[in-house]
């Protein structure tokens, strides 16, 4: 169980920083917050015609006495907090998974 605030960062970071390659983009890389972006051109849902040119993936950081973790999409039957104060293996292996459920809707709608 991690309850070190510095190293539930680092280990979530870790997590995420594989996907910089997979078309990701990180905008904030620093000692307490870590983000991905896609830059790709799309037309956004919410506003059919209207064209962006960033989406949003994750981010990690810590802000006071927790560690934030969001990412893009809600995921059905996601159990991770988004304000994690503690992290054991059970919520390390949920929010690799999450990452990686975000990740394939991305590549479904083409957004990466």
């Amino acid at each position: 169980m991690k309850t070190d605030l510095v190293e539930i960062f680092q280990t979530i970071r870790a997590a995420m920083q594989p996907y910089a390659t997979l078309g990701f983009t990180n905008r904030i890389n620093s000692d307490v917050e870590y983000d991905l972006w896609s830059d790709k051109n799309m037309i956004s849902a919410e506003k059919p015609g209207v064209s962006r040119n960033e989406t949003f993936f994750a981010c990690v950081k810590i802000n006071g006495d927790v560690v934030d973790f969001l990412f893009s999409s809600d995921v059905p039957n996601s159990k991770v907090e988004n304000e994690l104060r503690q992290l054991d293996e059970i919520a390390q292996k949920q929010i690799e998974n999450d990452l990686s459920l975000v990740y394939k809707l991305f590549k479904e709608k083409e957004w990466v």
